[in-house]
């Protein structure tokens, strides 16, 4: 018999239904929603018989307003199911859509937005439903190959560098006391302020301790090393074959050598002892031919993925509504939803 499911806050329901999936990430974790202080964190799930199709998402309310809507945490979400979203059949992705469908409209959410993953081939869900917008490529390196053909295809310039960060003394290794997971979260921040990034990269220092701590997935925090000082460091995450680069920073002094380069190929011999198949490095921050986060991530592997947003407005009248409100009607801009957009 078909149900529809609402799970809300530290249900133990959305755990089952994370282990129960074919394939999922951490940013589809309970654990990972709850960092989250904008919103309620909710999982929706239509099952028939003993298969299912989940989202979860972040349900906001609006200031001053009664309508609501719906967002995905920072990262890559999107659905998940304990089939392969190629084969799923059309009476559970229907079912899943009018449930959908019904839900938004009964809690007067007006808009639905989530970032899609990469690596789960998840489009095929909200074909039809909404609107599927093409952002940009991510680099993901390919580690059920021998680790020197994945080096083999590494930039010319990546390979000498490397040879040289640890020709001059580099080392990696993991953090092993809240010590050094300090030093690291001082560095991530003072590279935060030097990119003058937006409010969303910064984070608290709990959320760190706890990010690192947690039970939902494994975490590990990679620390490059020059003479014993730590000069830079970054977060990966492993979740069933997937590993990922989380956050990550440098020391301004040791910008110019790079050595995250190096902890980047570290952290690829580690998936390869791990066995796992993804050390998925993510996108950069605008299109491919000027962007320099994405050279640098492409320097590893020319494995690229398409990076893809779902969004669907359900009531176009309250949300133009909330457009008019804000004077945001003549706005050119792509920000969804539009009436969120930051007017300084």
């Amino acid at each position: 018999m078909p149900s529809f499911q609402v799970i809300e806050g530290s249900s133990t329901e959305w755990n089952k239904f994370l282990k129960n999936s074919l394939r999922y990430d951490f940013y589809h974790t309970q654990f990972y929603h709850s960092l989250e202080n904008d919103g309620v964190p909710t999982m929706l799930v239509a099952t028939i018989t003993e298969n299912f199709i989940a989202l979860p998402l972040i349900i906001r309310t609006n200031e001053g307003s009664e309508y609501r809507d719906a967002t995905s945490v920072y990262g890559y979400c999107g659905p998940i199911s304990n089939l392969s979203f190629e084969i799923i059949d059309t009476e559970l992705m229907n079912y899943f859509k009018d449930q959908l469908r019904d839900y938004f409209k009964e809690n007067n959410i007006i808009s639905v937005f989530s970032r899609l993953h990469p690596l789960l081939d998840q489009t095929n869900v909200f074909e039809g439903f909404g609107e599927l917008v093409d952002l940009n490529k991510t680099v993901s390196i390919d580690l059920t190959i021998p680790a020197d053909e994945q080096r083999r295809v590494f930039r010319k310039s990546l390979k000498s560098e490397l040879n040289q960060l640890r020709r001059f003394g580099f080392t990696v290794e993991k953090a092993k006391d809240k010590q050094e997971i300090d030093v690291f979260i001082d560095i991530y921040l003072s590279t935060m302020d030097k990119l003058g990034a937006s409010e969303g990269y910064y984070f608290s220092r709990e959320y760190f301790h706890s990010f690192l701590e947690n039970k939902d997935f494994e975490s590990k925090l990679l620390l490059a090393k020059l003479e014993g000082e730590i000069v830079a460091g970054a977060i990966f995450t492993v979740v069933g074959k997937i590993m990922q680069y989380h956050l990550a920073g440098t020391k301004q002094e040791f910008a110019r050598q790079a050595p995250m380069k190096l902890i980047l190929d570290e952290a690829r011999l580690l998936g390869n002892s791990l066995n796992l198949q993804y050390l998925h490095l993510g996108g950069g921050v605008g299109g491919e031919d000027n962007d320099s986060l994405f050279r640098f991530k492409s320097g590893f592997s020319k494995d690229f993925y398409q990076f893809t947003i779902w969004k669907w407005i359900i009531d176009a009248e309250k949300y133009n509504e909330l457009i008019k409100r804000r004077s945001l009607e003549n706005s050119k801009s792509d920000f969804f939803p539009l009436y969120r957009i930051s007017k300084g």
